[in-house]
């Protein structure tokens, strides 16, 4: 039995909706749940007509278990793929050990009152996963997921250890709107205004956000200023990779967004409290995200590649002395569009949540207890992302990177 339960109908959704449907052989039966069940009708009538494979559907608020757990006994599934919101991962982890299904997500858990990205709440359910025999699969999106992969894939094969490591996340699209983020906003714009953290010498050191900008030539996009932010596989590589000396993340973004988001911080309008309007209780983000485009909107306009990857330096397996590798993704969103009808951001999120899910029903990957990606071979995963539009080069640089 392959039967999979998907939890959440946004653009990463549809793509690993559509791209599980392209692998019948690996997953028999799909259903979709969200708490709006019009999107996840949308997202298998889209199915249907590219694939003929049938999704079915299902409304479901995934903060609610004994909803969730009725929904699961219902189904049956083999798999729940968590691709919702970050808010609802435990939610949706309790439900699993309570009806004894394994788990996949891509995000690690959020609390709604405060931006704060860490492994910690889910990495305390280890033991009682294990208790009950069952795998839960943290992080298999593209950052974190593929690039953590990347990293442990330059370990085994090119790497005896790594000891600077930079994650560089471009997106060189244009999809024609004045502001608008490419995933979720709440969360994108939750991220981006956290205060910035990287690994150094054992300990985090921590910058306000924003405020470290460099420029770096992108393939397939050209120069681009990037940012130095915190992402949550820094976590989980300083965990299981004990030898680093130094680890960052890299966003870029345009000054048209960063102009944007300036003036909606002084406003107020990136604030995650609650404030009295008219008598109710709202919070500004939130109602920021409802005028906002909705991201999986976006696919039709947006033109323009991303290119994503990681930056190591170590010393080399065969002997010769240090040596730098920089391993990395291009996409093209009207490519992706063109397979999916979602964009490349969307794409690079839903194929590697497809693999991951791939990865623990064809028993690639095993374990009981709650992991994330690095503590698996990462060859099987690697060769089906040249499979399923994720093809990926290395290449050796003159040495890390200069800032």
């Amino acid at each position: 039995m392959s039967k999979v339960l998907v939890i959440g109908a946004g653009g990463v959704s549809s793509v690993a909706v559509h791209k599980m449907a392209m692998n019948p052989g690996i997953f028999s039966h799909i259903s979709l749940a969200s708490r709006t069940k019009s999107k996840c009708d949308a997202i298998a009538e889209s199915v249907k007509t590219r694939t003929g494979q049938t999704v079915d559907t299902y409304e479901i608020d995934a903060e609610e278990i004994p909803a969730m757990v009725k929904l699961i006994k219902q189904v049956q599934p083999k798999l729940i793929v968590n691709l919702a919101l970050p808010y609802q991962d435990l939610a949706i982890m309790e439900a699993c050990l309570i009806t004894g299904v394994n788990y996949l997500d891509t995000a690690n858990y959020e609390p709604k009152d405060v931006a704060k990205f860490e492994y910690h709440w889910q990495w305390a359910l280890h033991d009682r996963f294990r208790q009950k025999g069952l795998m839960a699969l943290l992080g298999s999106g593209f950052d974190p997921g593929v690039t953590s992969v990347f990293a442990m894939w330059l370990k085994q094969h090119k790497l005896k250890n790594i000891r600077l490591l930079d994650i560089l996340d471009c997106n060189g699209g244009d999809h024609g709107q004045a502001f608008e983020t490419n995933f979720n906003p709440e969360i994108n714009i939750r991220e981006v205004t956290a205060p910035a953290r990287h690994w150094l010498n054992g300990e985090w050191v921590e910058t306000p956000a924003m405020t470290i900008r460099e420029q770096f030539d992108f393939e397939g996009v050209g120069p681009k200023n990037m940012y130095l932010m915190y992402h949550e596989e820094l976590e989980s590589l300083a965990k299981f990779l004990p030898e680093l000396e130094r680890a960052r993340f890299w966003m870029t973004f345009g000054d048209a967004y960063i102009q944007h988001l300036t003036v909606l911080q002084n406003v107020g309008m990136t604030r995650i409290d609650p404030v009295i309007y008219n008598g109710q209780e709202i919070i500004p983000l939130q109602f920021l995200k409802a005028v906002l485009p909705e991201p999986a909107s976006l696919g039709p306009t947006t033109r323009g590649k991303t290119n994503i990857g990681d930056i190591a330096t170590g010393a080399a397996l065969d002997g010769s002395g240090e040596k730098t590798f920089y391993i990395s993704n291009i996409c093209d969103h009207e490519d992706a569009y063109a397979e999916t009808g979602n964009q490349a951001v969307s794409y690079t999120t839903g194929v590697p949540a497809m693999i991951g899910a791939a990865m623990m029903l064809t028993g690639a990957w095993t374990g009981e207890g709650v992991f994330n990606m690095e503590q698996f071979d990462p060859d099987p995963f690697m060769a089906m992302l040249n499979q399923h539009g994720l093809p990926w080069t290395c290449k050796e640089l003159a040495g890390p990177l200069e800032f």
